[in-house]
């Protein structure tokens, strides 16, 4: 029973919501447009559940071996960490979930295959090898991309453009200018839970060496950064919500702003933080109303 608990907590299933906003929005953006396939959509969520899982895992196992993961260290206690799961078995998991990963890419690409041109097909097949290597290299390796402050980029690139641009597109759907309305919110505020991660982790990090963005700004700038993220989306995603309303006359997109409106104490209190382990909560939170504003948007497009 500790194993199993284990190797869900090593899963990490609180960050799954997160990840599946962009192929949500995405999605019901094509509906609105006209394109809609259930399998594609089903697929989707499955190779974006299976990226993020390959994700935590690799990255259980990246800090791990870099010796990242210690006593000091404020977040949940990781699978490796805690003794129940050794460094092989996770390279195991690891090369488990890539299969996995693949398959479900793969058949997500063959039945898209009838909505797209050659030269995309090719496009996405390349998409699939880079997201792998992406959701392992960030920590994992010499060259571990995170350990250099490139995280926050992959984030929004992965998170924001490549999951809502992506989907949308494997539907069928020719490239809509307001798709990058959503996508450049969902990725800022993937990178403000991000953020909030490394505020809480930054004394370790530093420690370990791994150089991220709030390392090298410090906790103070880190905040302004923070702010900075969580405004520039808001300002996004009520523009997208207002454009909707403008086009359908129609208010029941306002919807998908409410939950955003709760970001505002969530500012005030990371202004307050003293103490690196309190911004554990306001991750939680951020990742939710990222999650709950995606869904709302959603149906608020499948309601007009």
């Amino acid at each position: 029973m500790r194993l199993t608990k284990a190797w869900i907590g090593a899963v990490r299933l609180r960050t799954l919501p997160l990840s599946l906003s962009g192929i949500i929005v995405g999605s019901a953006m094509a509906y609105y447009y006209g394109g809609w396939n259930f399998h594609i959509f089903i697929l989707s969520i499955s190779t974006t559940v299976l990226f993020q899982i390959l994700s935590n895992l690799a990255n259980d196992l990246g800090d791990s071996q870099k010796g990242t993961d210690n006593d000091e260290r404020i977040g949940p206690t990781r699978a490796i960490q805690s003794g129940l799961i050794s460094q092989s078995s996770m390279k195991n998991a690891v090369v488990l979930v890539t299969f996995l990963s693949l398959t479900s890419a793969f058949g997500l690409i063959y039945i898209s295959s009838n909505f797209l041109s050659d030269s995309l097909i090719w496009i996405y097949l390349v998409l699939t090898a880079l997201s792998i290597f992406a959701a392992i290299l960030y920590t994992v390796g010499k060259s571990a991309y995170g350990y250099y402050g490139l995280g926050d980029i992959m984030v929004f690139l992965f998170f924001g453009c490549l999951s809502v641009l992506g989907v949308f597109t494997l539907y069928g759907m020719p490239f809509e200018l307001i798709t990058l309305l959503p996508a450049f919110t969902i990725g800022l505020w993937s990178v403000a839970v991000l953020n909030l991660n490394n505020m809480r982790d930054m004394v370790n990090d530093a420690a370990s060496l791994k150089r991220t963005i709030v390392v090298q700004l410090g906790p103070r700038r880190a905040k302004y950064y923070h702010f900075s993220l969580i405004l520039i989306g808001l300002s996004i995603w009520t523009i997208l919500n207002s454009v909707y309303i403008y086009l359908n006359d129609n208010w029941v997109f306002l919807i998908g702003i409410f939950p955003a409106l709760f970001l505002y104490p969530h500012l005030k209190k990371v202004m307050e933080i003293d103490d690196p382990s309190m911004y554990d909560p306001e991750l939680k939170k951020v990742a939710l109303i990222t999650f709950s504003s995606s869904i709302l948007f959603a149906t608020s497009l499948f309601l007009v």
